[in-house]
């Protein structure tokens, strides 16, 4: 069974590189959101397994993005990704019932393993 992923983040080469990195790995990227406002539409519309959010992003932050998708459904699995230097917003996030996170720049081995630890854990 594949993985569903909704990628959320506004910058697109950043979308591209995520689903070519999971695609590769044979996960099934079902959507794509490039705003917090889209990532909580889509959420509720597709259902992924599990979400990857950018935390800083127009409209609505990652954060506040992921707040709302966890009082939709508690046991969404959300991994934010954060640039270097983002440490504070990163534990923010994970306030706000993100399960884990990826500092850009990664690797695709990083982005696989960290989402296939979330999806594989009971929290």
């Amino acid at each position: 069974m594949k993985y569903k992923v909704l990628i959320c983040d506004d910058a697109e080469f950043m979308r591209t590189l995520l689903k070519d990195t999971l695609e590769r790995a044979d996960f099934e990227v079902i959507g794509e959101a490039v705003n917090g406002k889209e990532a909580v539409e889509k959420y509720k519309e597709l259902k992924p397994d599990v979400v990857t959010m950018d935390i800083v992003m127009p409209v609505k932050s990652g954060i506040d993005a992921t707040k709302e998708i966890i009082a939709f459904d508690s046991k969404a699995k959300v991994v934010m990704c954060s640039a270097l230097g983002q440490e504070i917003l990163v534990m923010d996030a994970i306030e706000a019932g993100a399960k884990d996170f990826i500092v850009k720049p990664f690797t695709d081995e990083t982005v696989v393993s960290v989402l296939k630890k979330v999806l594989e854990s009971e929290i």
